[in-house]
Protein backbone atom coordinates (compact mmCIF):
# COMPACT_ATOMS: atom_id res chain seq x y z
CA UNK A 1 0.00 0.00 0.00
CA UNK A 2 1.17 3.25 -1.29
CA UNK A 3 0.31 6.32 0.98
CA UNK A 4 1.14 10.02 0.27
CA UNK A 5 0.84 12.31 3.87
CA UNK A 6 0.41 15.89 3.36
CA UNK A 7 1.51 17.53 6.65
CA UNK A 8 3.21 20.35 8.27
CA UNK A 9 7.33 19.28 8.34
CA UNK A 10 7.75 19.94 11.84
CA UNK A 11 4.60 18.71 13.32
CA UNK A 12 4.85 16.52 16.34
CA UNK A 13 1.56 15.11 16.10
CA UNK A 14 2.27 14.11 12.22
CA UNK A 15 5.10 12.15 12.85
CA UNK A 16 3.48 10.42 15.97
CA UNK A 17 0.30 9.37 13.55
CA UNK A 18 2.13 8.09 10.61
CA UNK A 19 4.47 6.40 13.17
CA UNK A 20 1.74 4.27 13.93
CA UNK A 21 1.62 2.56 10.58
CA UNK A 22 5.43 2.70 9.89
CA UNK A 23 7.10 -0.81 9.35
CA UNK A 24 4.09 -2.52 8.02
CA UNK A 25 5.92 -3.10 4.53
CA UNK A 26 3.40 0.15 3.57
CA UNK A 27 5.22 2.66 0.92
CA UNK A 28 4.84 5.61 3.34
CA UNK A 29 5.43 9.09 1.72
CA UNK A 30 5.40 12.97 3.43
CA UNK A 31 5.06 15.95 1.30
CA UNK A 32 5.87 19.12 3.07
CA UNK A 33 2.80 21.43 3.15
CA UNK A 34 4.02 24.54 4.76
CA UNK A 35 6.94 26.80 3.41
CA UNK A 36 9.29 24.46 2.07
CA UNK A 37 12.46 26.59 1.64
CA UNK A 38 14.64 25.28 4.34
CA UNK A 39 12.05 23.12 5.79
CA UNK A 40 13.25 21.20 8.98
CA UNK A 41 11.46 18.04 9.26
CA UNK A 42 10.56 17.14 13.11
CA UNK A 43 13.33 14.30 14.43
CA UNK A 44 10.53 11.77 14.91
CA UNK A 45 9.55 11.09 11.46
CA UNK A 46 11.54 7.97 10.66
CA UNK A 47 11.06 5.07 7.85
CA UNK A 48 8.79 7.62 5.13
CA UNK A 49 10.17 9.27 2.29
CA UNK A 50 10.16 13.36 2.69
CA UNK A 51 8.96 15.52 -0.11
CA UNK A 52 10.32 19.31 0.05
CA UNK A 53 12.70 22.08 -1.25
CA UNK A 54 15.63 21.81 1.11
CA UNK A 55 14.41 18.48 3.06
CA UNK A 56 16.46 18.08 5.93
CA UNK A 57 15.95 17.00 9.08
CA UNK A 58 14.21 13.82 10.19
CA UNK A 59 15.05 11.04 12.47
CA UNK A 60 17.83 8.25 11.80
CA UNK A 61 18.65 6.62 8.53
CA UNK A 62 15.54 5.56 7.69
CA UNK A 63 14.14 9.27 6.66
CA UNK A 64 14.24 9.46 3.16
CA UNK A 65 14.82 13.47 1.78
CA UNK A 66 13.90 13.96 -2.01
CA UNK A 67 14.87 18.03 -2.75
CA UNK A 68 11.86 18.51 -5.03
CA UNK A 69 14.21 21.80 -6.23
CA UNK A 70 16.72 19.91 -8.40
CA UNK A 71 19.82 22.39 -7.50
CA UNK A 72 22.29 21.86 -4.75
CA UNK A 73 20.95 25.07 -3.04
CA UNK A 74 18.39 26.33 -1.34
CA UNK A 75 17.40 29.22 1.05
CA UNK A 76 17.14 32.97 -0.36
CA UNK A 77 18.72 32.00 -3.21
CA UNK A 78 15.58 29.78 -4.08
CA UNK A 79 13.10 31.60 -3.04
CA UNK A 80 14.84 35.07 -5.38
CA UNK A 81 15.02 32.30 -8.51
CA UNK A 82 11.40 30.87 -8.16
CA UNK A 83 9.94 34.32 -7.53
CA UNK A 84 10.61 34.56 -11.27
CA UNK A 85 9.40 31.23 -12.75
CA UNK A 86 5.87 30.94 -13.86
CA UNK A 87 3.46 29.59 -11.21
CA UNK A 88 3.71 26.15 -12.50
CA UNK A 89 7.36 25.76 -11.37
CA UNK A 90 7.18 27.70 -8.67
CA UNK A 91 4.17 26.83 -6.73
CA UNK A 92 3.64 24.03 -3.80
CA UNK A 93 0.55 22.89 -5.16
CA UNK A 94 1.88 22.51 -8.68
CA UNK A 95 4.76 20.73 -7.11
CA UNK A 96 2.32 18.67 -5.09
CA UNK A 97 0.15 17.94 -7.91
CA UNK A 98 3.63 16.43 -9.66
CA UNK A 99 4.59 14.02 -6.70
CA UNK A 100 0.73 12.90 -6.60
CA UNK A 101 1.05 12.20 -10.36
CA UNK A 102 4.29 10.16 -10.57
CA UNK A 103 4.22 8.40 -7.06
CA UNK A 104 0.61 7.60 -7.99
CA UNK A 105 -0.89 6.51 -4.40
CA UNK A 106 -3.25 4.23 -2.83
CA UNK A 107 -4.32 7.22 -1.17
CA UNK A 108 -3.43 10.99 -0.08
CA UNK A 109 -4.19 11.82 3.60
CA UNK A 110 -3.99 15.42 4.72
CA UNK A 111 -3.27 15.81 8.67
CA UNK A 112 -4.75 19.21 8.66
CA UNK A 113 -7.12 21.94 7.19
CA UNK A 114 -5.33 24.95 7.48
CA UNK A 115 -2.18 24.17 5.35
CA UNK A 116 -2.36 20.72 4.46
CA UNK A 117 -5.71 20.51 3.67
CA UNK A 118 -6.04 24.05 1.39
CA UNK A 119 -2.89 22.93 -0.55
CA UNK A 120 -4.16 19.50 -1.15
CA UNK A 121 -7.29 21.28 -2.34
CA UNK A 122 -5.37 23.60 -4.99
CA UNK A 123 -3.22 20.19 -5.91
CA UNK A 124 -6.73 18.47 -6.74
CA UNK A 125 -7.45 21.45 -8.96
CA UNK A 126 -4.76 21.22 -11.02
CA UNK A 127 -4.58 17.71 -11.32
CA UNK A 128 -5.27 16.09 -14.49
CA UNK A 129 -6.09 12.75 -14.43
CA UNK A 130 -8.40 10.82 -11.76
CA UNK A 131 -7.27 11.87 -7.97
CA UNK A 132 -6.77 9.16 -5.58
CA UNK A 133 -9.13 8.44 -2.87
CA UNK A 134 -8.75 11.63 -0.42
CA UNK A 135 -8.43 11.53 3.23
CA UNK A 136 -9.04 15.03 5.46
CA UNK A 137 -7.81 15.35 8.91
CA UNK A 138 -9.81 17.97 10.98
CA UNK A 139 -7.52 19.20 13.95
CA UNK A 140 -8.42 20.86 16.81
CA UNK A 141 -9.81 23.91 15.73
CA UNK A 142 -9.96 23.55 12.02
CA UNK A 143 -14.17 23.70 11.59
CA UNK A 144 -15.55 24.47 14.92
CA UNK A 145 -13.15 27.85 15.25
CA UNK A 146 -12.20 28.75 11.54
CA UNK A 147 -15.11 27.07 9.61
CA UNK A 148 -17.56 30.00 10.05
CA UNK A 149 -14.80 32.49 9.43
CA UNK A 150 -14.61 34.61 5.99
CA UNK A 151 -11.20 33.54 4.67
CA UNK A 152 -12.15 29.98 5.45
CA UNK A 153 -15.81 28.96 5.18
CA UNK A 154 -15.78 28.60 1.20
CA UNK A 155 -12.27 26.83 1.28
CA UNK A 156 -13.64 24.46 4.38
CA UNK A 157 -17.20 23.55 1.71
CA UNK A 158 -14.95 23.22 -1.00
CA UNK A 159 -12.87 20.28 0.87
CA UNK A 160 -15.71 18.61 2.50
CA UNK A 161 -17.21 18.79 -0.99
CA UNK A 162 -14.02 17.21 -2.64
CA UNK A 163 -12.93 14.58 0.01
CA UNK A 164 -13.63 11.27 0.03
CA UNK A 165 -12.97 10.27 3.94
CA UNK A 166 -13.36 12.69 6.84
CA UNK A 167 -11.56 12.06 10.18
CA UNK A 168 -11.49 14.24 13.18
CA UNK A 169 -10.99 13.65 17.13
CA UNK A 170 -15.00 14.00 18.02
CA UNK A 171 -18.43 13.91 17.13
CA UNK A 172 -18.83 17.77 17.35
CA UNK A 173 -16.84 17.84 14.50
CA UNK A 174 -18.61 14.96 12.00
CA UNK A 175 -21.75 17.13 12.89
CA UNK A 176 -20.74 20.36 12.01
CA UNK A 177 -19.12 18.82 9.06
CA UNK A 178 -22.47 17.35 7.78
CA UNK A 179 -23.57 21.22 8.08
CA UNK A 180 -20.85 22.42 5.76
CA UNK A 181 -22.33 19.49 3.43
CA UNK A 182 -20.03 16.53 3.53
CA UNK A 183 -22.10 13.63 2.51
CA UNK A 184 -19.04 10.79 2.39
CA UNK A 185 -17.87 8.56 4.66
CA UNK A 186 -16.97 9.77 8.30
CA UNK A 187 -13.73 7.84 9.69
CA UNK A 188 -14.12 6.40 13.37
CA UNK A 189 -13.04 9.22 15.70
CA UNK A 190 -9.63 9.27 17.11
CA UNK A 191 -6.86 11.23 18.93
CA UNK A 192 -4.94 13.47 16.37
CA UNK A 193 -1.24 12.12 17.73
CA UNK A 194 -2.55 8.76 17.77
CA UNK A 195 -2.43 6.27 21.21
CA UNK A 196 -0.15 6.58 24.11
CA UNK A 197 2.49 4.19 25.43
CA UNK A 198 0.43 3.99 29.12
CA UNK A 199 3.24 1.57 30.01
CA UNK A 200 6.23 4.10 29.36
CA UNK A 201 4.43 7.20 30.69
CA UNK A 202 3.88 5.09 34.12
CA UNK A 203 7.26 5.62 35.24
CA UNK A 204 6.56 9.64 35.33
CA UNK A 205 3.57 9.77 37.51
CA UNK A 206 5.07 10.47 41.38
CA UNK A 207 3.65 7.48 43.32
CA UNK A 208 1.23 7.40 45.82
CA UNK A 209 -2.23 9.30 45.58
CA UNK A 210 -3.11 11.95 43.49
CA UNK A 211 -4.58 14.37 46.90
CA UNK A 212 -0.99 14.46 48.12
CA UNK A 213 0.46 15.86 44.75
CA UNK A 214 1.72 19.84 45.64
CA UNK A 215 1.22 21.19 41.78
CA UNK A 216 -0.99 23.32 39.79
CA UNK A 217 -0.05 23.19 35.89
CA UNK A 218 -1.32 25.68 33.56
CA UNK A 219 -0.29 25.18 29.85
CA UNK A 220 1.18 28.96 29.29
CA UNK A 221 -0.53 29.69 25.62
CA UNK A 222 -1.72 33.30 25.25
CA UNK A 223 -2.68 33.79 21.88
CA UNK A 224 -4.99 32.81 18.72
CA UNK A 225 -7.11 30.41 21.15
CA UNK A 226 -5.06 30.28 24.22
CA UNK A 227 -6.06 32.23 27.06
CA UNK A 228 -3.80 31.38 29.98
CA UNK A 229 -4.13 34.71 31.29
CA UNK A 230 -7.88 34.15 32.45
CA UNK A 231 -5.93 31.30 34.09
CA UNK A 232 -3.31 33.35 36.15
CA UNK A 233 -6.38 35.54 37.14
CA UNK A 234 -8.29 32.87 38.80
CA UNK A 235 -5.17 31.42 40.35
CA UNK A 236 -4.85 34.66 41.71
CA UNK A 237 -8.86 34.93 43.11
CA UNK A 238 -8.06 31.38 45.03
CA UNK A 239 -4.39 32.43 46.26
CA UNK A 240 -5.58 31.82 49.60
CA UNK A 241 -6.02 28.71 49.59
CA UNK A 242 -3.42 28.00 47.43
CA UNK A 243 -0.67 29.47 49.86
CA UNK A 244 -2.64 27.35 52.81
CA UNK A 245 -2.15 24.43 51.05
CA UNK A 246 1.34 24.77 50.21
CA UNK A 247 0.46 24.25 46.29
CA UNK A 248 3.09 25.76 44.25
CA UNK A 249 2.08 26.59 40.58
CA UNK A 250 4.19 25.59 37.34
CA UNK A 251 2.96 27.46 33.94
CA UNK A 252 4.46 25.18 30.78
CA UNK A 253 5.55 27.04 27.26
CA UNK A 254 4.92 30.25 28.57
CA UNK A 255 4.43 32.93 26.15
CA UNK A 256 6.16 36.49 27.36
CA UNK A 257 2.90 38.11 27.88
CA UNK A 258 1.66 35.13 29.99
CA UNK A 259 5.69 35.36 31.96
CA UNK A 260 5.49 38.87 32.79
CA UNK A 261 1.55 38.29 34.22
CA UNK A 262 3.13 35.46 35.93
CA UNK A 263 5.49 37.24 37.69
CA UNK A 264 3.55 39.78 38.92
CA UNK A 265 0.83 37.84 40.43
CA UNK A 266 3.14 35.86 42.54
CA UNK A 267 4.80 39.53 43.77
CA UNK A 268 1.27 40.72 44.45
CA UNK A 269 0.46 37.15 46.22
CA UNK A 270 3.32 35.33 47.36
CA UNK A 271 1.90 32.19 45.41
CA UNK A 272 5.49 29.81 44.34
CA UNK A 273 5.43 30.22 40.57
CA UNK A 274 7.87 28.54 38.48
CA UNK A 275 7.86 29.72 34.63
CA UNK A 276 9.03 27.26 32.34
CA UNK A 277 9.33 28.88 28.52
CA UNK A 278 10.06 25.72 26.92
CA UNK A 279 11.05 22.59 27.60
CA UNK A 280 10.75 18.80 26.27
CA UNK A 281 7.73 16.40 26.02
CA UNK A 282 9.49 14.51 28.79
CA UNK A 283 9.49 17.09 30.90
CA UNK A 284 5.99 18.19 30.53
CA UNK A 285 5.04 14.74 31.15
CA UNK A 286 6.82 14.48 34.69
CA UNK A 287 5.13 18.03 35.77
CA UNK A 288 1.63 16.31 35.18
CA UNK A 289 3.01 13.68 37.26
CA UNK A 290 3.31 15.53 39.69
CA UNK A 291 0.62 17.71 39.48
CA UNK A 292 -3.04 17.29 41.24
CA UNK A 293 -4.42 20.19 39.18
CA UNK A 294 -4.05 20.50 35.44
CA UNK A 295 -5.36 24.11 33.74
CA UNK A 296 -5.80 24.27 29.99
CA UNK A 297 -7.87 26.81 28.45
CA UNK A 298 -8.74 28.13 24.93
CA UNK A 299 -11.50 29.20 22.91
CA UNK A 300 -11.17 26.38 21.06
CA UNK A 301 -9.49 23.05 20.72
CA UNK A 302 -10.19 19.16 19.60
CA UNK A 303 -9.85 16.32 22.18
CA UNK A 304 -6.55 18.56 23.54
CA UNK A 305 -3.42 16.45 23.80
CA UNK A 306 -2.54 18.00 26.44
CA UNK A 307 -5.66 17.42 28.30
CA UNK A 308 -5.27 13.53 27.46
CA UNK A 309 -1.76 13.58 28.81
CA UNK A 310 -2.91 15.12 32.18
CA UNK A 311 -5.47 12.67 32.94
CA UNK A 312 -2.87 9.87 31.93
CA UNK A 313 -0.46 11.03 34.30
CA UNK A 314 -3.50 11.42 37.41
CA UNK A 315 -3.92 15.13 37.11
CA UNK A 316 -7.15 16.39 37.33
CA UNK A 317 -8.02 18.22 34.56
CA UNK A 318 -10.12 21.93 34.23
CA UNK A 319 -9.81 22.16 30.93
CA UNK A 320 -12.33 24.53 28.53
CA UNK A 321 -15.37 23.35 27.89
CA UNK A 322 -14.88 24.96 23.86
CA UNK A 323 -12.94 21.51 23.85
CA UNK A 324 -14.23 17.94 22.45
CA UNK A 325 -12.78 16.92 25.97
CA UNK A 326 -16.40 17.02 27.36
CA UNK A 327 -17.14 14.32 25.07
CA UNK A 328 -14.36 12.24 26.57
CA UNK A 329 -14.95 12.93 30.83
CA UNK A 330 -17.74 13.31 32.68
CA UNK A 331 -18.01 16.74 34.06
CA UNK A 332 -17.84 17.08 37.53
CA UNK A 333 -16.48 13.75 38.32
CA UNK A 334 -13.45 12.79 36.07
CA UNK A 335 -12.72 16.81 35.38
CA UNK A 336 -14.41 20.44 35.49
CA UNK A 337 -15.35 21.71 32.53
CA UNK A 338 -15.22 25.73 32.57
CA UNK A 339 -15.80 28.64 29.97
CA UNK A 340 -12.13 29.70 28.84
CA UNK A 341 -12.95 33.54 29.69
CA UNK A 342 -14.43 33.42 33.01
CA UNK A 343 -11.73 33.96 35.35
CA UNK A 344 -14.27 33.61 38.49
CA UNK A 345 -16.16 29.95 37.58
CA UNK A 346 -12.37 29.09 36.49
CA UNK A 347 -11.47 29.94 40.16
CA UNK A 348 -14.37 27.63 41.39
CA UNK A 349 -13.07 25.03 39.68
CA UNK A 350 -9.60 25.26 41.07
CA UNK A 351 -10.96 25.57 44.54
CA UNK A 352 -12.94 22.48 44.68
CA UNK A 353 -10.44 20.32 43.18
CA UNK A 354 -7.90 21.65 45.89
CA UNK A 355 -10.34 21.09 48.58
CA UNK A 356 -11.94 17.86 47.57
CA UNK A 357 -9.60 14.95 47.74
CA UNK A 358 -12.02 11.89 47.33
CA UNK A 359 -13.00 13.95 43.57
CA UNK A 360 -9.37 13.99 42.16
CA UNK A 361 -8.55 10.41 43.44
CA UNK A 362 -11.47 8.31 42.40
CA UNK A 363 -11.09 11.06 38.54
CA UNK A 364 -7.66 9.56 38.69
CA UNK A 365 -8.93 5.88 39.02
CA UNK A 366 -11.63 6.22 36.10
CA UNK A 367 -9.50 8.27 34.11
CA UNK A 368 -6.52 5.47 33.90
CA UNK A 369 -9.59 2.83 32.85
CA UNK A 370 -10.59 5.67 30.45
CA UNK A 371 -7.17 5.79 29.05
CA UNK A 372 -6.22 1.74 29.25
CA UNK A 373 -9.67 1.49 27.22
CA UNK A 374 -9.39 4.30 24.71
CA UNK A 375 -6.26 5.60 24.42
CA UNK A 376 -3.83 2.86 24.45
CA UNK A 377 -1.45 3.20 22.46
CA UNK A 378 -2.04 -0.75 20.90
CA UNK A 379 -5.67 0.34 21.21
CA UNK A 380 -5.37 3.18 18.71
CA UNK A 381 -2.96 1.69 16.52
CA UNK A 382 -4.98 -1.55 15.64
CA UNK A 383 -7.70 1.01 14.54
CA UNK A 384 -5.58 3.20 12.30
CA UNK A 385 -4.24 0.40 10.72
CA UNK A 386 -7.78 -1.22 9.94
CA UNK A 387 -8.90 2.42 8.66
CA UNK A 388 -6.51 2.40 6.09
CA UNK A 389 -6.62 -1.22 5.23
CA UNK A 390 -10.54 -0.87 4.79
CA UNK A 391 -9.65 1.93 2.32
CA UNK A 392 -7.74 0.40 0.08
CA UNK A 393 -10.14 -2.36 0.29
CA UNK A 394 -12.65 0.03 -0.74
CA UNK A 395 -10.96 1.52 -3.03
CA UNK A 396 -9.96 -1.55 -5.12
CA UNK A 397 -13.75 -2.44 -5.11
CA UNK A 398 -14.77 0.45 -6.66
CA UNK A 399 -11.58 0.62 -9.50
CA UNK A 400 -12.78 -3.10 -10.12
CA UNK A 401 -16.53 -1.81 -10.76
CA UNK A 402 -15.33 1.09 -13.05
CA UNK A 403 -13.18 -1.38 -14.70
CA UNK A 404 -15.54 -4.26 -15.84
Amino acid sequence: MKILFVVRAPSVHSARWINQIVGRGWDIHVFAAAEMFGTRWHPDFHDVTAYSYASNGGGANTFRARKLWPLPFAGERVKLLASRLPERWSSRAAWLARVIRWLKPDMVHSLEFQQPGYLTLQARALYKDRFPPWIVSNWGSDIYLFGPLAGHVERVKAILAACDYYACECQRDITLAREYGFTKTALPVMPIAGGFHLDRLAQYRQPGPVSARKVITVKGYQNWAGRALVGLRALELCSDQIKAGGYRVVIYLAEESVQIAAERMALRTGIPVEIVPETSHEEILRLQGRARVAIGLSISDGLSTSALEALIMGAFPIQSNTACLTELVKDGETALMVPPEDAPEVADAIRRALSDDALVNRAAELNAKLAAERLDYGVVQARVVEMYERIAAETQTHLRGVMS
